[in-house]
């Protein structure tokens, strides 16, 4: 489900000179991520921990806002002692509520002042959270007339929408602070926001989630046409100073991009979840860090989504089909000699832009299906008795 090297001429991609989709098959340079400064919202675990590790280790520094201070000193404190830790390497930890305004302007503001720079690079709208009880979805207590029942609590919206702004909001602030040294090469800035499998098809009995993540999609669709308006210092957005064809008054390139991860095994997927999944292959960690860290070291990509899903068999052919794709899936095919398979797990959504989303939903779905039928009802069991007596179900490969 790849797609071709250039978007048809009328697309949106085409219109606001995003990038083309991305080539997966291409290597990246996770070393470019050395010296910039990233912030985290919901790092102290699951995907925004993993993301913290792995670019920490490339010598990236690190703020980290979560709820959890025990897992976020934690977090800290390993990066910290790691072996692959650098004398002058920025890592902290900083309690942030993301439904609070005022947190978040806490956490950029530590962030800017402890970056060895003074200002931050990259953001990562990671914060998110999932009703475990649905209770959108089950009302109650709305039957006495005599008396107007309290509203549906909304959380996941608050967290999921509501904190999710806020860090957009900031982020356009911050990355469009400071320019680099005239004559120096242009700074990487980069929001990378986190939806979902739900942010693009929906999920039964989770409409709260669904909502959230699809409003997410929402201001990624915004922000990709227009990020070139915010892409500029505040100076010059405001007015102020010079102007003119001078070198150094150029634009820095203010980049967003958005990874749709399917469903996963870290702390926000709910027992509930993981037994309406039972059959299904999960996706991995690793497949969504490795989606993650090319969006961030590739300053190249602009305006792109990626869906991360469990791993599937794959041909490359050589023609396109009537969608222009380039991979063929052969999941549940038996093996062909002579041909080379690979697996793959990341996807580009919008590799055909908007007028051709629904096509690719509906063919990676069809896959996700097709792997679900070949486990078969002896994987379903095993998925089952995992969830009821091993917490976490069985690993998938």
């Amino acid at each position: 489900m790849s797609a071709p090297s250039i978007d048809d001429p009328w697309s949106i991609v085409h219109m606001t000179n995003l990038s083309g989709p991305v080539d997966l098959s291409k290597t990246y340079d996770p070393a470019s991520l050395a010296g910039k400064t990233i912030l985290i919202t919901g790092g102290a675990s699951g995907f925004g921990a993993a993301f913290a590790r792995h670019w920490a280790a490339h010598g990236a520094h690190i703020v980290v806002g979560d709820v959890n201070d025990a897992l976020g000193e934690a977090l800290v404190a390993e990066l910290r002692t790691s072996p692959t830790a650098r004398p002058d390497q920025f890592i902290a930890y900083q309690r942030c509520d993301v439904t609070s305004w005022a947190d978040q302007v806490r956490l950029f503001r530590a962030a800017a002042a402890g970056s060895p720079t003074k200002r931050i690079d990259a953001v990562v709208a990671g914060a998110g959270i999932a009703d475990a009880t649905a209770s959108f979805d089950k009302p109650q207590n709305l039957d006495d007339e005599s008396a107007i029942p309290p509203p549906p609590p909304l959380r996941v919206l608050g967290v999921n929408l509501t904190g999710v702004m806020y860090t957009t909001h900031l982020a356009l602030h911050y990355l469009a602070q400071d320019k680099p040294a005239a004559g120096s090469a242009k700074r990487d800035r980069h929001l990378l926001l986190i939806s979902s499998i739900a942010g693009l098809h929906g999920l039964p009995g989770q409409t709260e989630y669904t909502a959230s993540k699809h409003a997410v999609m929402g201001v990624f669709r915004a922000l990709r046409a227009a990020a070139g308006l915010f892409n500029r210092p505040a100076s010059k957005a405001a007015g102020s100073g010079g102007g003119g064809d001078n070198d150094d008054d150029e634009d820095v390139p203010l980049r967003v991009n958005v990874l749709c991860p399917y469903f996963v095994a870290t702390p926000i997927l709910t027992a509930a979840t993981k037994a309406l999944l039972a059959g299904a292959a999960l996706g991995e960690v690793e497949d969504v860090v490795d989606a993650a860290t090319r969006l961030m070291a590739d300053d190249g990509i602009r305006g792109r989504a990626l869906v991360v899903g469990p791993k599937m068999r794959v041909v490359d052919v050589t023609e396109g089909d009537e969608y222009g794709e380039t991979v063929r899936i052969v999941e549940g095919e038996p093996a062909v000699p002579g041909r080379p398979e690979r697996r793959q797990a990341v996807w580009e959504v919008y590799g055909h832009d908007y007028q051709r989303v629904e096509a690719f939903i509906w063919r990676y779905l069809a896959a996700l299906n097709l792997m679900s039928g070949l486990r078969g009802w002896v994987g379903i069991v095993k998925d089952i008795l995992g969830i009821c007596f091993g917490g976490a179900g069985s690993r998938r490969g």
